[in-house]
């Protein structure tokens, strides 16, 4: 699985050069960042864009390895409705939603804690939504070594809701099936239908 991350910039010079890159970018906008609305703007950017992109401080083996279990189950794990932020990498404008994991044990299971913890892991860098769906898929098919894994995200994209077609209710709902939720249909349909089940009510 190729790792898009990035060295991020960590040092007090480095972070006084990227709140000068947000007074340079509020300048070339026409703005005054020397005015009182604008003056703290920089230094709030540059700690607000940190947050979101401290994704790639974080290793995504510590998460999992460090609560799995040996345990004989072998019926669908389903974590449902988990909240995602993220920003698009094309335009750096948020998008949000939730994202829904099942997966099949094989003599080891992970705990539930965990799988929101990969998901923030992920959501908090430059992101695409379909490679967001395939890094949680993919690490934890490689980690846990299950029968299968399905990941489903669906997002709205404040790229598509504030600028473009500005199509504020469109949702783009991305998923990733490895194993039997990929081979088996019943397996896949099962998934489908509990996490949906109780939005039909």
């Amino acid at each position: 699985m190729k790792d898009h991350s990035v060295e991020l910039l960590t040092e007090p010079g480095q972070q006084e050069q990227i709140a000068d890159l947000v007074r340079r970018l509020l300048t070339a906008l026409g703005e005054d960042p020397r005015r009182e609305g604008l003056r703290l703007t920089p230094r709030r950017v540059e700690k607000a864009l940190r947050f979101l992109t401290s994704g790639y401080e974080k290793d995504p083996d510590r998460v999992i390895n460090a609560a799995y279990y040996d345990i004989p189950y072998d019926e669908m794990v389903i974590v449902k409705d988990i909240e995602v932020f993220s920003l698009c990498e094309h335009h750096l404008l948020p998008f949000f939603g939730h994202c829904h994991i099942a997966y099949i044990p094989n003599q080891k299971v992970v705990g539930l804690s965990k799988l929101p913890r990969l998901v923030n892991l992920y959501a908090r860098r430059l992101q695409l939504q379909e490679r967001l769906t395939n890094q949680i898929a993919q690490t934890i098919w490689q980690k846990l070594e299950p029968q299968g894994v399905g990941v489903i995200v669906e997002a709205r994209h404040f790229c598509m809701m504030m600028r473009g077609v500005e199509k504020r209710s469109s949702v783009a709902v991305t998923s990733s099936m490895l194993g039997c939720f990929r081979d088996n249909p019943q397996t896949r349909h099962e998934f489908l239908s509990l996490i949906h089940s109780e939005k039909k009510r």
